[in-house]
């Protein structure tokens, strides 16, 4: 699964992990995220986020 990077702070969303803090079970693609999830380290929206290569 994709990796996604916060472009404010660097945050790294891996969906093998979740986001414990936003409730996120491991392996919720960030594609099946809710539209209004945010970043957890610094609340910016999915739209920040940038796919990691």
């Amino acid at each position: 699964m994709e990796k996604w990077r916060c472009k404010p702070c660097g945050y790294i969303y891996d969906p093998a992990v979740g986001d414990e803090a936003g409730d996120i079970k491991p392996g919720v693609k960030f594609e099946d995220l809710s539209e209004d999830w945010v970043c957890p380290l610094c609340g910016a929206p999915k739209e920040d986020f940038e796919k990691v290569q």
